[in-house]
């Protein structure tokens, strides 16, 4: 942030003055956290900007406010009402601090919601020569900027799309932290020359071409709550649903490219009469990273790694020898057998909400099995083993149906 703060800085260019006055601008950044909009003073260097221009204000509290602006921006990612909402609540909490304290007025105070700020992010990328496919990035924001692309989704999708994601990812994490973020510009008139210190605390590329808004308009709209995105995704193991055990899974992504998954199959079907039995049943929790430039475009999507562990029971037989996994009449609890071992997945989108997931797991099982065998009416015990497997302990093909907010696959359609 030091480095990308310094070479964005610019000092706020003066006004023309008239013989009998002199001008200077003051100012203060505050930073938010991601999809937050409470103001945290030990966040960042927030305490050490609102104390500095606090300060300046009550020492300057004879002297002309002659022009305040306030702005709030949000970084690209999110919805646009979203970021929209963002912007505006940032931009009231650095207005309410120093308008608490008497220390600026409302009437002479102009007001910039930048909703996505690519503007701010344009001339980040063009001071940092680290942004990746740093050309095209510059070439598709100044398309944004100059309105060729209309659609602030589409303009997002294109932006996640170049070079299979790796400038997405690298601006995310270095650039797009500064633009979660509100100023405050103050401009002084003095009634006498004198020397005076100028200050800024904020790139003023970031908000020097938006449109200002005259007077406070703080009309927030309740349908965009202050909560962060939300991604699950419920499912169904197919390879377990055409072997008659039905199954039902859900995951939840936790942020940072990190979700926690949970299955639950259960079959229980049996034919007394000809000694037929087909029973199964259990579940297992999965903690999963996902990476790659799919994962880092939209969470729950593309490749995974994990570690899993779970329990299951089973009795299979069907005329012949039958297999239990635990012992006759006990509880899952009682009888199940354990499986923990590491994933490898990948999940494909099919549909607008749609994904596939294939996985397949790696590790150990081990519990008591039953044989037995069926005699009339009645079964014959044939021997109890305590099994010990390692090798492949899971498999899943799963249907999932994306849940939340922005939780949706988006697919490019080329003109024919």
């Amino acid at each position: 942030m030091n480095k990308l703060l310094t070479t964005a800085l610019t000092i706020i260019a003066l006004a023309p003055v008239s013989s009998a006055e002199e001008q200077a601008a003051d100012s203060a950044a505050i930073y938010f956290r991601q999809s937050k909009t409470a103001l945290i003073p030990d966040y960042k260097d927030n305490s050490g900007s609102l104390s500095r221009l606090a300060a300046e204000l009550t020492d300057s509290s004879s002297l002309l406010k002659k022009h305040i602006r306030v702005v709030g921006s949000a970084s690209p990612e999110g919805s646009v009402n979203f970021n929209e909402y963002l912007s505006q609540m940032r931009a009231r909490r650095i207005f309410d601090y120093f308008s608490s304290r008497n220390l600026i007025p409302a009437d002479s105070t102009e007001f910039i919601y930048t909703g996505r700020n690519w503007l701010g992010l344009k001339s980040m990328v063009e001071a940092d020569n680290s942004v990746p496919s740093r050309k095209e990035v510059l070439s598709l924001l100044d398309r944004i900027i100059d309105g060729q692309i209309a659609d602030d989704n589409e303009a997002l999708s294109k932006l996640k799309g170049i070079d299979e994601g790796k400038p997405y990812l690298y601006m995310y994490h270095h650039l797009f932290p500064a633009l979660r973020a509100s100023w405050i510009y103050v401009d002084f008139a003095y009634p006498t020359v004198k020397p005076i210190p100028v200050h800024s605390d904020i790139p003023a590329t970031l908000v020097e071409t938006y449109s200002v808004m005259s007077m406070p308009a703080f009309d927030i709209s309740p349908e965009f709550p202050h909560r962060k995105p939300f991604y699950m995704g419920l499912k169904t193991n197919m390879l377990y649903d055409v072997l008659a055990i039905p199954s039902i899974g859900a995951e939840f992504y936790l942020g940072k490219n990190i979700s926690i998954a949970g299955n639950w199959y259960y079959g229980w079907w049996k034919n007394d009469h000809v000694h037929h039995y087909w029973r199964a049943y259990g579940g297992d929790l999965a903690l999963r990273w996902w990476f790659g430039s799919a994962a880092h475009r939209k969470p729950l999507t593309g490749h995974h790694l994990g570690i899993y562990g779970g329990v299951v029971t089973y009795d299979f037989e069907f005329g012949g020898e039958g297999f239990m996994g635990g012992d006759p009449g006990r509880t899952l609890w009682d009888r199940f057998h354990t499986m923990a071992g590491v994933e490898y997945g990948y999940s494909l989108p099919v549909g607008r909400r749609l994904n596939i997931d294939f996985t397949i797991g790696i590790g150990y099982m081990g519990g008591r099995l039953q044989k037995y065998e069926p005699k009339d009416s009645h079964y014959l015990w044939k021997s109890t083993e305590n099994i010990t497997w390692f090798g492949p302990t899971k498999a899943e093909i799963s249907l999932v149906w994306l849940i939340g907010n922005g939780n949706y696959n988006k697919f490019n359609r080329r003109a024919k």
